[in-house]
């Protein structure tokens, strides 16, 4: 896991006693990722926004740093005429400015929107897009692994609203300092790039609970849980592409899948509870599978009830999504809700900004993703409305940029 240091910028004010008490039981507790202040003088910054990320290394970071609080996920096209170079002189510029937002420096031009808060565990990732190669003429250098995800009977995609030639993720634990960041890249890629898509979303602040845990999504269900954990023998295989792999390019780098799922909040809170437990296979109130235990106790597949009915149903989404339905596919998942206020049937623009990270989209997403398509109790509840897949290539070493062994070499 990454950790995290201490910025020098300060708040204006100070915590209250509780909200400090609290945050540091939170990080007694075992809270990843928010290391507490220690400064020598004025007024401190809180546990929350003294985290720092480092944004140079073999990963780039936002893969396997804690999910944060907000979230900005920005696809760009490239002008007609940026071509190869306009490319290289924008991924250079945004990881300088990348770099100098996560350790807490100020905006120099901007508004100032963040200049009283700390980097808040910022991160900043960038992505390509299948198109990317084609704008910049690495047609022969785009990965395998980045063919066009197959089309799901469950989609209705906007294509407006998906794929792209560049994506950034920005994450951050300050709604304030994550918007800061968006803006500052944004400026940075004027008579470059255009913004494609945008989209907002949110989690659980850290702190906001008497125990890390994992957070809930707007269907009140607990999510996240079975996620493969990089103390996992396997997980750097399954997440990450490896050195020596192919494209060369690609090495310590992910493909990540980007999806918008909106809920049918409404039809789903008409369910009795009862039936929304059926239809995952989980407990609502702790996220413990039907067949018992607590959160992280393994599903039992084959448990069944006394009249031989299995107690996890065969169309319940956790047996149609578990590794063992699916020849051991699995993913990194790390997602953010999403509300976009109300559509013109009254009824809630809201539900998962779905990102997930693999070595291997094909072996991964798409294989789970179509035994889901197949008759998956949740797919009711649910519409995919956007789509992309993305090579996000490994971190970037201090003087050198994102992407910089693909476009210089």
């Amino acid at each position: 896991m990454t950790e995290h240091s201490i910025s020098r910028r300060r708040l204006l004010g100070t915590a209250t006693a509780t909200g400090v008490a609290g945050l540091a039981a939170g990080a007694a507790s075992g809270a990843i990722g928010h290391a507490a202040a220690s400064t020598p003088a004025g007024p401190a910054l809180n546990t929350l926004g003294s985290a720092t990320v480092p944004f140079h290394g073999t990963r780039q970071p936002g893969i396997t740093t804690p999910l944060q609080s907000r979230a900005h996920l920005v696809a760009f096209d490239l002008v007609p005429d940026a071509g190869r170079r306009g490319a290289a002189a924008l991924l250079r510029r945004w990881s300088t400015l990348a770099a100098e937002l996560m350790a807490g420096r100020p905006d120099e031009a901007g508004t100032g929107i963040a200049d009283d808060a700390g980097p808040a565990s910022l991160t900043v990732t960038f992505g390509f897009g299948h198109s990317f190669f084609d704008a910049t003429g690495l047609v022969e250098r785009r990965p395998a692994a980045l063919a066009p995800l197959p089309a799901f009977s469950n989609d209705a995609l906007d294509a407006s609203r998906s794929e792209g030639d560049l994506w950034v993720q920005v994450g951050a634990d300050d709604p304030l300092v994550a918007f800061g960041a968006l803006r500052a890249l944004r400026r940075a890629a004027a008579g470059t790039a255009d913004v494609r898509w945008q989209m907002a979303g949110f989690s659980r602040s850290p702190g906001a609970t008497a125990r890390p845990m994992s957070v809930r999504n707007l269907m009140g269900q607990v999510d996240g849980t079975n996620n493969p954990s990089p103390d996992d023998p396997d997980f750097d295989e399954r997440i990450f592409v490896p050195a020596g792999g192919e494209p060369a390019w690609m090495a310590h780098g992910s493909y990540a899948v980007v999806r918008r799922i909106r809920m049918l909040l409404d039809d789903w809170e008409e369910l009795p509870g009862e039936e929304r437990e059926r239809v995952l296979g989980r407990r609502r109130s702790d996220g413990a599978p039907l067949t018992g235990g607590d959160e992280t106790t393994p599903v039992d597949l084959a448990a069944t009830h006394p009249d031989g009915q299995p107690v996890i149903a065969g169309n319940a989404h956790v047996r149609v999504s578990a590794p063992e339905s699916n020849g051991g596919a699995t993913m990194l998942r790390r997602s953010f809700s999403y509300h976009d206020g109300a559509l013109e049937d009254g009824a809630p623009d809201a539900g998962l900004l779905f990102v997930c990270w693999q070595a291997d989209p094909l072996r991964s997403f798409v294989t789970v993703q179509r035994k889901l398509d197949r008759g998956d109790a949740l797919s009711t509840f649910v519409r995919h409305e956007s789509s992309g897949l993305f090579a996000v290539p490994g971190g970037a070493a201090e003087g050198e940029y994102v992407g910089q062994a693909l476009l210089e070499s």
